[in-house]
């Protein structure tokens, strides 16, 4: 098409001409951001948001923060990648081996699917066997493996893993296993009784939303050590979020992988497989030799734009007090709309913690995948819609709490909650 004739196309149409379902995939099209400053967004039309989706999380220490800008600022001259090793890149892998218990050495990519998938074929190549047990509704990136019983409409019986998409071929669901989250015994029941095929077991320590049950990840841990299985923690979004070691200084239990992505890219495309020594081994040919050496190359793994941006953000992250004002922030929302929603007698709950949460229009106790199954979607979507109406933006089905959020944005969102709890109910 001429020049002038894009010139002339309205911003939704080029978006519909060009783009699949008018988008990029992520949300569902019509909202285009424009800019990000702090806990607040613009989109194209001027509009002004906070912001609780920062950018599906990595924006924990808010938009366009000015140490990050100038670490990016200043290594840009330099040169943006370079394929080879970079001093940035090796500085925030030994960030990280300091932060993360699991964490003997680390290696990079550039996504949480590929750093997902890259652990489990890691798990794969240390035990040699095929197998993976993962989590009903557990989200491990959009690998084949990972869209294995994430959002089934029709759960199928344990341990029958379920596809989510075409395209899957059907071999893969033989080599996936799928138990509940949150139930220890039938998850090590499977685990004992399969110690034998399993090449390695994969979990969100905090699935989604939902926190563990007291003994979940310990149990998970105990038998997975008895049967000598690595043990997966996906953390690419707990990672540097629920405390500066992730969900293994959270909740105190330490797997053998583990993946890394979103907040330690400070907004540019990073993550990251981290492990025992032994195990993350079978990246070094020299220590493994031919036959074990996994393979793994990416052309900006580890770039040094995202790793400079990476570095400032955990420097952030460090300072004393960054967590707990994460935590004041997140609670204080939690219990503002838990309290409304009471008062209103609404069927919601809260669901998840004060760094990531929603409310989950259901009864019952939600503490798997089913649970949140029993939700009202329609009910979901249309506060969803009214806030965004009102001024506060977040995903689907999550608020993502960033240190940038202030007392007046919590103010505003729970304002604006309040309005849409009125127009529900009336």
């Amino acid at each position: 098409m001429p020049d002038h004739a894009v010139a002339c196309e309205s911003l939704a149409d080029l978006a519909r001409r060009v783009l699949p379902g008018g988008g990029f995939g992520n949300m569902a099209p019509g909202l285009v951001i424009r800019e990000g400053r702090a806990g607040h967004v613009w989109d194209s039309e001027g509009r002004e948001f906070v912001d609780f989706l920062i950018g599906s999380g990595p924006m924990f220490v808010g938009h366009a923060h000015p140490e990050v800008v100038a670490a990016v600022q200043a290594q840009i001259p330099l040169g943006t990648t370079f394929f080879a090793d970079n001093e940035a890149g090796i500085r925030l892998a030994a960030a990280i081996v300091d932060a993360v218990a699991c964490a003997d050495q680390v290696r990079f990519v550039s996504s949480g699917t590929e750093a997902d998938a890259y652990a489990m074929r890691l798990a794969r190549a240390f035990r040699g066997r095929d197998k993976i047990l993962k989590f009903e509704g557990g989200y491990h990136g959009m690998s084949d493996y990972g869209l294995m019983s994430l959002a089934p409409r029709r759960p199928g019986n344990f341990p029958q893993a379920v596809p989510d998409s075409p395209g899957i071929p059907r071999a893969v669901q033989a080599d996936m296993m799928v138990a509940p989250f949150n139930d220890a015994e039938m998850a090590a029941s499977l685990i004992r009784q399969h110690r034998d095929e399993l090449a390695g077991v994969i979990v969100e320590p905090l699935q989604r939303l939902i926190p563990p049950r007291p003994g979940f990840l310990e149990t998970l841990r105990a038998v997975t050590a008895e049967c000598d299985i690595p043990l997966i923690f996906d953390e690419v979004v707990t990672g540097f979020r629920l405390a500066y070691g992730g969900a293994q200084e959270a909740f105190g239990v330490t797997p053998d992988i583990c993946t890394l992505g979103k907040i330690i890219g400070g907004g540019f495309p990073l993550a990251a497989v981290a492990g025992r020594a032994d195990i993350m081994a079978q990246f070094d040919r020299a220590s493994v030799g031919d036959d074990r050496f996994m393979t793994q190359i990416g052309t900006l793994s580890g770039n040094p734009v995202a790793a400079v941006a990476g570095l400032a953000t955990l420097e952030i992250l460090r300072r004393p007090g960054a967590y707990a004002q994460v935590e004041a922030t997140g609670r204080r929302l939690m219990e503002g709309i838990g309290a409304m929603l009471a008062e209103a007698g609404l069927p919601g709950q809260m669901v998840g913690v004060p760094a990531m949460f929603d409310a989950v229009f259901a009864t019952g106790d939600v503490v798997d995948y089913r649970g949140m199954l029993r939700a009202d979607g329609a009910m979901q979507r249309r506060f969803n819609m009214r806030l965004r109406a009102d001024g506060v933006l977040k995903g689907e089905g999550k608020y993502y709490v960033s240190l940038a959020h202030t007392a007046e944005d919590v103010d505003h969102t729970l304002a604006a909650f309040g309005r849409a709890v009125a127009a529900e109910a009336g």
